[in-house]
């Protein structure tokens, strides 16, 4: 009779534990469709436009002939774009880039420097210092935009590039997300090196940036997007043409080509294209930096 009992329960715990498993693989199916679903409806329009560089303009805009791939694949939008002597690309990616990557540097450097002070050093009004600067996220950049352009005007850097790059020392998130992953480094691990006799800054250099690199990573890729997209400070500091940045000029050349939307798209397509190459080349580092701070919380 227990032998009985011990295999009708055995039995029933098995069919449970299949029910289970079923329950639970029809669940992870439904996530993944909607996910798949999610990204490729997120897509559509990334992947239009790239279609439509390749159109005319009639294409695009006639009911007739609109159709979703190009029926008459054509470079004439590039080779325009390319070819006006009124876009010297070369010089608006230069510009672009040189306030980029200028910030990006100048970020990850502060944010990683300072966040390193906080999150190992004690020392007074540490607590305070660091709520201060937490504070400073939450007061909108419209209320600072009018001071910080009588400051460039007061140092003469109004319709400079160096303009864009002069108030970025600091980024409060920055340095608190530093803070955050740098407070995960074991204490003893720094103990250890500064027995061995290493300075601080060969610490900070050597022992604590490797640690954080994929945050690091992250938040480059975040400054680097964030300075490239940006148009009302740049639209704000810079005036002459030859120094702006890629944004302005692509609203300055789709004013001038209303009419063509397919100039419209290529140019749209020239100006992204950077981006995407930089997070493609950042995703593997990028990827592990947001695993990391789920993990953290």
């Amino acid at each position: 009779m227990n032998e009985m009992q011990l295999t009708t329960s055995a039995a029933r715990s098995e069919s449970a534990v299949q029910r289970r498993s079923g329950s639970g693989a029809s669940r992870s199916a439904i996530i993944y469709g909607l996910l798949i679903a999610g990204c490729i409806i997120t897509l559509i329009p990334f992947i239009w436009t790239i279609l439509a560089s390749f159109k005319t303009h009639a294409e695009i805009i006639d009911p007739a002939q609109r159709t979703f791939l190009p029926r008459n694949f054509t470079l004439q939008n590039y080779e325009t774009i390319f070819n006006d002597p009124s876009l010297p690309l070369a010089r608006f990616y230069a510009n672009s880039l040189f306030v980029a990557l200028s910030n990006v540097a100048i970020h990850t450097f502060t944010s990683s420097l300072f966040g390193y002070i906080f999150a190992k050093f004690e020392f007074r009004f540490k607590r305070v210092l660091f709520a201060y600067i937490l504070a400073t996220l939450m007061i909108p950049f419209q209320l600072t935009m009018i001071p910080s352009y009588l400051i460039l005007l007061e140092f003469n850097l109004t319709n400079n590039l160096l303009g864009l790059v002069a108030l970025s020392w600091f980024n409060a998130f920055g340095i608190f997300l530093m803070r955050q992953f740098m407070q995960s480094i074991p204490d003893e691990l720094l103990d250890a090196a500064r027995v061995d006799g290493a300075s601080e800054w060969t610490i900070y250099w050597r022992i604590v940036l490797p640690q954080v690199l994929p945050a690091l990573a992250t938040f480059g890729v975040l400054v680097f997007i964030s300075n490239w997209n940006a148009y009302l400070w740049p639209l704000i500091v810079l005036q002459d043409v030859e120094v702006r940045t890629l944004p302005i000029i692509l609203t300055w050349y789709n004013d001038r080509h209303t009419s063509d939307l397919g100039l419209q798209m290529a140019a749209s397509i020239l100006i992204v294209m950077p981006i995407l190459v930089v997070y493609l080349f950042l995703q593997r580092w990028v990827v592990r930096g947001f695993t990391l701070s789920g993990i953290k919380g």
